[in-house]
């Protein structure tokens, strides 16, 4: 039995959603998103309470039960709240800057990256070696995170890198003379 497609799903305040077919729409102050919905799953709202239960008790219903809470609450959060990555560069000389929708990092590299920022992403700068990605879409957030920590992931031996803020590394011990 799924823990995560038991509980109840609470619709904050600004908020408005909608159920279609195999769709469920989710507007609030920070865009609009939407969550899959499979066929083996019942998606019912009432009185501000979103509540997502299965048709019937077969494992491959039981695993999409937690599965559709879990993306419709990610929808509900992030158009409310919104959600956000922390990362940070270390080594000497590595640095990045924003210019326009343009993130550009030098990474030690022959020459500076650049990454296009998607319209739904925002970075905020702090100096030149710190930077938060925060977005409303969780699952286009984390990957636009990933494939920047990708370009100099850290490694092992110094840390250098680009890394989560939460991020531990572990550290190997060099070279023995």
């Amino acid at each position: 039995m799924s823990r995560v497609g038991q509980a109840i799903i609470n619709i904050p305040d600004g908020v408005e959603v909608r159920k279609e077919e195999d769709k469920f729409f989710v507007k609030g102050a920070k865009g609009e998103l939407s969550a899959p919905i499979n066929n083996l799953i019942n998606v019912k709202v009432e009185n501000k309470v979103i509540k997502v239960e299965p048709k019937d008790k077969s494992s491959r219903t039981k695993a999409l039960w937690g599965t559709t809470r879990a993306l419709i609450n990610n929808a509900v959060q992030g158009v409310n709240v919104g959600f956000s990555k922390d990362l940070e560069i270390i080594g000497v000389g590595y640095r990045c800057s924003l210019q326009g929708k343009k993130l550009s990092l030098s990474l030690g590299l022959s020459h500076s990256v650049e990454i296009e920022v998607p319209d739904d992403l925002s970075i905020k700068m702090d100096g030149n070696t710190k930077f938060t990605i925060t977005g409303a879409n969780k699952q286009k957030l984390g990957e636009f995170a990933a494939m920047v920590r990708s370009k100099r992931p850290p490694e092992p031996f110094k840390g250098k890198g680009i890394r989560y803020s939460n991020e531990f590394v572990l550290r190997k011990e060099g070279k023995k003379k």
